[in-house]
């Protein structure tokens, strides 16, 4: 079974989505229907625009939105069948739209209105991100709890990959530690804390706003974040959308589940190769593609047809 992964914030870069668009009408139309949604040309900004801009909170999460859905339109378009999807933190709104639970102009106006509550909040509460490698959970919970000040465990994206976030003094000397330790820490190129306690202004704001949207049931299976597990209650979206911004993205859990369930391709829809990587250390033998330009996008479609 295909599985159709969606990214997550970080993975934003200068020029992401071009590519797709000059190939695809359909990924053309993704982008239109964001610039529609949010009020500027999206795909302007991701051509022209430089690092610092595209990593604005505001832009960065409906931009790689934007690309993620572009990317799954060229896949669909081609007639790739999908049985699930899993987004990492940012991407399950993607993942909504592509599960049917949100239209296109829904979930971008849904990500429009996180992105304003959590770029807010970040002016407010600062706080950074970073990932470390190399070490596993139990270790990197442990440093965290010693150290002085806010910082914890956020992602759990692989076996031998934790994020952590907190203030940004505390993130810094948790990364000091793991060198010490002779381990990577890479700093995130996000703006905030996010996933931790420093988000709940966010995440109040957000719950206001998200209350305004119906949510339908999926087309296909859904994993989710909170849980790591496949979605089956989706009584109350609002709640459970309020409490992913505060909560740890449980993403380890969430491949193992789907692995389980039978998905062994994985197609990474979005700028990037981050959860490609993930899959490729998490699950022994999945196969895994990302689709970010038409060259991968080439390579994958090719894989599925073997």
């Amino acid at each position: 079974m295909n599985a159709f992964l969606f990214s997550g914030q970080g993975s934003q870069a200068p020029g992401m989505g071009v590519e797709l668009c000059e190939a695809s009408a359909g990924a053309r139309k993704v982008f239109e229907t964001a610039s529609q949604v949010l009020g500027f040309d999206l795909l302007k900004l991701c051509r022209e625009g430089t690092a610092e801009e595209l990593a604005a909170t505001e832009v960065a999460q409906p931009g790689i939105m934007a690309v993620s859905l572009a990317a799954y339109t060229c896949l669909t378009e081609a007639g790739v069948p999908f049985g699930a999807v899993a987004g990492h933190s940012l991407g399950e709104y993607a993942a909504m739209v592509a599960s049917g639970m949100l239209s296109m102009e829904e979930g971008f106006a849904l990500i429009k209105a996180r992105a304003a509550a959590m770029g807010k909040c970040a002016v407010q509460s600062g706080g950074s991100m970073a990932a470390i490698l190399g070490s596993d959970e139990e270790t990197v919970a442990a440093v965290c709890a010693e150290t002085e000040g806010y910082a914890v465990p956020v992602n759990f994206n692989s076996p031998a990959q934790t994020v952590v976030a907190g203030e940004k003094e505390a993130v810094a000397a948790v990364c000091a530690e793991f060198a010490k330790m002779g381990k990577r820490a890479v700093p995130l190129a996000v703006a905030a804390a996010f996933h931790s306690k420093l988000m709940q202004p966010a995440a109040d704001e957000f719950y206001e706003e998200a209350k305004k949207f119906t949510f339908r049931e999926p087309q296909v299976d859904f994993y989710s974040n909170l849980s790591g597990e496949k979605l089956t209650d989706f009584s109350d979206m609002p709640g459970r959308l309020a409490r992913h911004i505060v909560s740890p993205v449980l993403f380890t859990k969430e491949l193992a589940a789907m692995s389980a369930a039978g998905a062994d391709v994985f197609i990474e829809c979005g700028p990037g190769k981050v959860l490609t990587g993930l899959v490729k250390k998490t699950l022994k033998g999945a196969a895994a593609f990302s689709v970010e330009n038409q060259k991968t996008l080439e390579k994958a479609l090719e894989a599925c047809k073997k």
